[in-house]
């Protein structure tokens, strides 16, 4: 009997009571195949990875960025700041309103500091001159001295109020003396008429003498209030139709100017009423 047997055929197993071995390792090609498998795989992954990443980056307008605390926050991790509204522009403006943060000012300390109150114009407080104000009895008349030239009087002169010095000359004094009647416009304030009847009036701020021609303007323009000045015994005479503004003399011209603070205003614009010259 021969030692070496023939082989059965291995696709019939059962009929010969051979069965395969199954502990031999696949082949080559297989792991191949799986490899291969395996590599497809991944890249499916990697891919729907990046185009989900994409979408999202798209789709944020703002990401949290990692801020400087990262080193300090504990275990090593990342700490992610809070996005700030300052990094878009203000939602006031994006609803095409203005924004509702007020504006500040300049500093207070900037400003430039208001008059004194102490020199504040006088307040219409007196509707008659102040009780130290001389009242020269209506037989004589009154004349009207400077303050700061006390040498000159209110005169009468080619038509218009100057300030002159008055000698002995009788039609001098009399151009100097002049009559208070209660104010053609207010009867508390005053108006002055010179010896043939003229009225003294502003006219284009110029004090002038000229008759009365029966007109409201003209009645404002000659009527005078007093108020206290600042030198005692000495009146200010206050426009009724420009309030604010005084009879002052510039150049020893008497015009109505609005008041101001400074002391040589308040000098040229005060009078001392004292008995007539004339």
């Amino acid at each position: 009997m021969p030692a070496d047997k023939s082989r059965p055929p291995q696709d019939r197993p059962w009929e010969s009571g051979w069965a395969p071995d199954t502990t031999r390792a696949p082949g080559t090609r297989r792991l191949w195949l799986a490899g291969a498998l395996a590599l497809a795989t991944i890249t499916a992954c990697v891919t729907a990875l990046t185009v989900m990443e994409n979408d999202s980056a798209v789709s944020a307008p703002r990401v949290a960025e990692p801020t400087a605390l990262a080193a300090s926050a504990p275990g090593g991790l990342i700490s992610f700041a809070t996005p700030s509204r300052s990094a878009g522009p203000d939602r006031g403006e994006q609803d095409g309103r203005p924004s509702s943060t007020p504006t500040t000012g300049a500093p207070s300390g900037s400003a430039s500091p208001g008059p004194d109150p102490a020199e504040k114009a006088p307040k219409p407080t007196a509707s008659r001159p102040p009780a130290k104000s001389p009242a020269p009895p209506a037989a004589t008349g009154t004349s009207l001295r400077s303050v700061n030239y006390p040498d000159r009087y209110w005169r009468v002169r080619d038509g218009y109020v100057r300030l002159d010095r008055i000698g002995s000359s009788g039609q001098q004094r009399a151009d100097a003396t002049f009559r208070r009647v209660p104010g053609l416009a207010d009867s508390s304030c005053l108006s002055f008429t010179t010896a043939d009847g003229r009225y003294l009036r502003h006219r284009d701020f110029v004090l002038a003498a000229n008759p009365d021609d029966g007109s409201a303007l003209f009645r404002q323009d000659a009527t005078f209030c007093p108020r206290p000045s600042s030198v005692a015994g000495a009146t200010m005479l206050e426009s009724v139709n420009y309030p604010g503004r005084f009879l002052r003399h510039r150049s020893f011209q008497l015009r109505l100017e609005p008041y101001e603070h400074s002391d040589l205003y308040r000098a040229d614009s005060a009078f001392h009423l004292v008995a007539g010259l004339g």
